[in-house]
């Protein structure tokens, strides 16, 4: 059994020979100057460079993780470490792993995760040349307001490489990814589980490598973006679904029984038709967000949450069915009026506006109404115990 250690300092290595050693050293220097107990580990992810060789000639451990990507490397070494505190980051001496004082100071202290803060907004330095201007002025700020906004974590620098967190939290987090994503899932996970979060000023400083860097600017922030939004149902579908169901049926209202001028502006058969559209659309997109989100909480992705729970304490699929067969009744009933107006006829000419209006109306119930039945039952077949466990919301 391997002796417990206070601190193990994790960095990922693929071919970084030309910085490794001054990482390690500094590494070595910052668990000394912080007063614990600790160790360097080395997750090399298939280095043929001499990086292993000069890990091992300066003493620190060195984890060989196979399975290739940087979440698969982290979670490789953050696994293997020794430490009850682990604190990772990059290789390239971009980070001073001299200065880590700050981060063990947050972690005695009880905090579950500590994130280094590279943005001036948080407190943090980045020296001239260590960030493009576009991470610095767009990616960072824009995507680190974005997971703020959808997580309310108090991060300021959502995708800083250089934090702190105990092992027991890393458990606690859970986390699936293997690639770029991982760093966004830990502070993501930390946050909707409720863990404690902190953040600690840093100074980032320039690669010290000759050759360019693995990150792809804008394949890997759109890779960091699709991946917060589908963490969030929220904002990927119930924000923009509720908007447009709510417009869509005030158009639908304001124009059904007529022409509407507002101004200049003339709203009528055109304007119901795409009412009934953007509130049919609107709708399915609700539908999603609830697709989504009980199959996270099931799969254990999403933490539950109480609102979401006590929606389901008063909803459930019976109630589901008879406010969907209501609605698509009440459209039946328009549709058929409209068919009946045109018997009256002889099924010849109608005034077009009027009946075509009864008909969108009638329409546009019986859809949402049929959505609501197949969805509620959609719901159900989601929380049967498939995989010898069901959402907590729906038991």
């Amino acid at each position: 059994m391997p002796e417990l250690l206070d601190l193990t300092i994790v960095m990922p290595c693929l071919n970084e020979a030309e910085t490794l050693a001054t990482c390690i050293k500094k590494a070595q220097a910052g668990i000394a100057h912080a007063g614990v107990r600790g160790e360097v580990l080395i997750a090399d992810n298939g280095s043929t460079d001499g990086s292993i060789e000069i890990a091992e000639s300066l003493g620190a451990r060195v984890e060989r993780v196979q399975a290739k990507g940087y979440g698969n490397a982290l979670r490789g070494g953050i696994e293997a470490a020794y430490g009850r505190w682990i604190i990772m980051g990059d290789s390239d001496d971009s980070y001073d792993f001299s200065n880590i004082s700050g981060f063990v100071e947050k972690l005695k202290a009880g905090h579950d995760l500590v994130m280094g803060c590279r943005l001036p907004s948080g407190g943090g330095t980045i020296a001239k040349g260590a960030m493009p201007w576009k991470n610095r002025w767009i990616g960072n700020p824009i995507l680190s307001f974005i997971g703020r906004l959808f997580f309310r974590t108090p991060i300021h620098d959502f995708h800083c490489g250089l934090r702190g967190f105990s092992a027991e939290a890393y458990r606690r987090m859970d986390l699936k990814t293997t690639g770029m994503e991982f760093a966004s899932e830990m502070v993501m996970k930390a946050t909707l589980k409720g863990l404690n979060v902190a953040e600690v000023p840093i100074t980032l400083h320039p690669d010290g490598r000759s050759r360019p860097p693995h990150l792809k600017p804008w394949r890997d922030g759109w890779r960091h973006l699709r991946f917060m939004l589908i963490y969030s149902p929220k904002w990927l579908f119930l924000v923009p679904g509720l908007f447009l169901t709510v417009a869509g049926l005030a158009g639908v209202a304001l124009t059904f029984s007529g022409p509407r001028v507002l101004g200049k502006i003339t709203l009528d058969l055109g304007t119901l038709i795409m009412a009934s559209m953007t509130a049919v659309l609107g709708y399915q997109l609700v539908a999603q967000a609830f697709y989504a989100k009980v199959f996270a909480v099931g799969e254990g992705l999403l933490p539950n949450d109480k609102h979401f729970a006590g929606l389901f304490r008063h909803w459930n699929l019976e109630k589901g069915c008879i406010t969907g067969l209501v609605a698509s009744l009440a459209g039946a009933t328009i549709l058929a009026i409209a068919v009946w107006k045109w018997g009256a006829v002889n099924f010849g000419d109608l005034p077009t506006a009027e009946n075509l209006r009864r008909i969108v109306l009638g329409a546009t119930l019986t859809t949402l109404g049929l959505q609501t039945i197949f969805s509620s039952f959609h719901l159900s077949v989601l929380g049967l115990k498939t995989t010898g466990r069901r959402p907590p919301s729906l038991e």
